[in-house]
């Protein structure tokens, strides 16, 4: 097993670990974060059916970027994930960092969408 392989699952681990305890409900949905080298997505998901709520990536329209792997991207898509969602009367939901590590692009994303008005 190569490294990249052994990155990916642990990532894997973590992140069933933190889905075990995290569930998003229809009053709490889930706010999932996704990171790659280039670009950073996010939705918000309520699990008891199954659908996304809100979806905002820095391949949207809403996030106008150049490079979509760096911090300021990653703030791009948490305020608009977060203007998303309070249009759609979405005020608290429960942060999902999908097995990443809480820093750089999660965690700016994350204060992004705090600053804009979202509770996580």
């Amino acid at each position: 097993m190569d490294v990249s392989q052994k990155r990916r699952l642990s990532r894997l681990k973590r992140q069933a670990r933190v889905r075990k305890k995290i569930r998003g409900t229809s009053e709490c949905p889930r706010l999932s974060v996704f990171r790659s080298a280039k670009h950073i997505y996010a939705q918000i998901i309520e699990d008891t059916t199954g659908k996304t709520l809100v979806a905002a990536s820095t391949l949207g329209a809403d996030v106008d970027m150049t490079s979509g792997g760096n911090v300021e991207a990653a703030k791009a898509v948490g305020s608009a994930i977060a203007k998303k969602a309070l249009d759609q009367n979405i005020t608290s939901v429960v942060f999902d960092r999908n097995g990443f590590l809480y820093q750089g692009r999660v965690q700016a994303l994350a204060d992004a969408a705090r600053e804009a008005g979202l509770k996580l």
